[in-house]
């Protein structure tokens, strides 16, 4: 019975097998995540549900321009969005 041979995988050989074919899914995993990262990066986007802090009073600020809200409730809501 032969541990070593040139026909045979050793005596770790499944094991460090599986175990590379683990490591090279982990690795092409973390560089399809880094590429969305940096296309959304570089799109402008940052990650999913961060809005900018004023995208609340800029959408009101078009409201209003487009006459959907009077001035006063446009006031009313400046006030309530601080």
């Amino acid at each position: 019975m032969m541990p070593y041979g040139p026909y045979g995988p050793g005596p770790w050989g499944w094991g460090w097998m599986v175990g590379g074919w683990i490591i090279m899914l982990v690795f092409w995993g973390l560089v399809i995540v880094g590429i969305v990262v940096l296309i959304r990066a570089l799109a402008g986007r940052g990650p999913a549900g961060a809005t900018h802090p004023d995208s609340a009073m800029e959408m009101l600020r078009r409201r209003y321009a487009a006459g959907d809200i009077t001035k006063e409730q446009f006031e009313e809501m400046k006030r309530t969005l601080g």
